[in-house]
């Protein structure tokens, strides 16, 4: 199962992802900084099931209007 973190530019998605799955992506105090999709699974020790869960960091969006 994939969870997608998505949302405002400089909301913290990318210090979660780091978090959750102990990668070290880079972070910083202005929009911009997370420019790909980036995806690596949770550590086990967040969740209880036999399933793997990944991580999916999504760029900032400032609309998820059409």
């Amino acid at each position: 199962m994939r969870i997608a973190f998505a949302g405002n530019p400089n909301s913290g998605k990318t210090t979660m992802y780091n978090a959750l799955t102990g990668e070290n992506e880079r972070v910083g105090n202005w929009a911009g900084v997370t420019i790909g999709k980036k995806e690596s699974p949770i550590k086990k020790e967040f969740y209880d099931f036999t399933e793997d869960l990944i991580a999916v960091d999504l760029p900032g969006a400032y609309s998820m209007s059409p």
